[in-house]
């Protein structure tokens, strides 16, 4: 009954995170669970007390255990990131301190964005620019080397937005704003440029965007920017009918192994109909 019970929070505990709904429910699913099975689930000793590090405590405990990498589709921007040399990499989930930590993995979509970027520096040449789910900021910085005169990274995970200012500075970049705010639905501000990297993985989170970024471009004419090697949430969706193929990049043999065998990913702009 204790086992199921500790079960249930855990599952319980990370769809609360994900919905950013979690302080006051976290209390009440720590008190269920002591008053039934007389301990604190493990997701609570690790994950709700690491809330209280400072912030210096969180970038030592990144630079720790992260390694410094190249080996990827920008080799230009180095980044903080998991790899079989992490302890990380191989321990088991419940001793990570923090939320999933999706910014210490370069993923596929991302990698596509940086580099359209790079070799086309007058996209964002002079433009305000908004990385929409940033994770480790590699866009964001790939926007900032290539002129971007404003660049704001948006990641809904705190911790990510420590990895990104520590990837500036390993890249001699400026740190830029970072904020872990959901701007998603909210009132389109005047972006030249939205980019969104690895964003289309949920259904019900692909509705969302799609209909936020129809009316970020309808209000400020907006341009987006999509990054993704293909999965099967994008190629399903509806506003796969919606993009214009810009560019397709070939994925390092490392990334295609840490991603299942997917073997390019692709940048697409997004042209809502009117």
């Amino acid at each position: 009954m204790c086992n199921l019970l500790l079960l249930c929070v855990e599952i319980t505990w990370y769809r609360l995170v994900k919905s950013e709904l979690h302080s006051l429910a976290a209390k009440n699913l720590k008190a269920l669970a002591v008053s039934v099975c007389g301990r604190i689930p493990t997701v609570f000793r690790y994950r709700c007390e690491s809330t209280l590090s400072s912030e210096d405590k969180i970038k030592k405990f990144i630079i720790e255990n992260t390694e410094v990498v190249g080996d990827h589709t920008t080799p230009e921007i180095r980044l903080r990131l998991f790899t079989p040399n992490c302890r990380f990499w191989y321990a088991r989930p419940e001793l990570w301190p923090f939320s999933d930590p999706y910014w210490a993995i370069y993923w596929p979509g991302g990698q596509a964005l940086a580099r359209y970027l790079l070799d086309n520096p007058g996209v964002t040449k002079d433009k305000k620019v908004l990385d929409l789910g940033s994770g480790c900021g590699a866009s964001s910085i790939a926007a900032r080397l290539s002129g971007a005169s404003q660049v704001l990274a948006n990641d809904i995970d705190p911790v990510a937005t420590i990895a990104t200012t520590l990837n500036c500075e390993l890249n001699g970049v400026k740190p830029f704003p970072v904020v872990s705010k959901n701007l998603i639905g909210t009132k389109p501000e005047n972006w030249d440029l939205i980019l969104l990297g690895d964003m289309f993985y949920e259904e019900q989170l692909a509705d969302i965007l799609h209909s936020w970024l129809r009316e970020c471009i309808r209000t400020h004419r907006t341009q987006v920017l999509i990054g993704d090697p293909g999965r099967a949430q994008f190629e399903g969706h509806t506003i796969r009918k919606r993009l214009q193929k810009l560019a397709e990049y070939q994925l390092p043999d490392s990334v295609r192994e840490q991603n299942y065998g997917l073997t390019a990913s692709t940048v697409w702009r997004y042209e809502p109909l009117a």
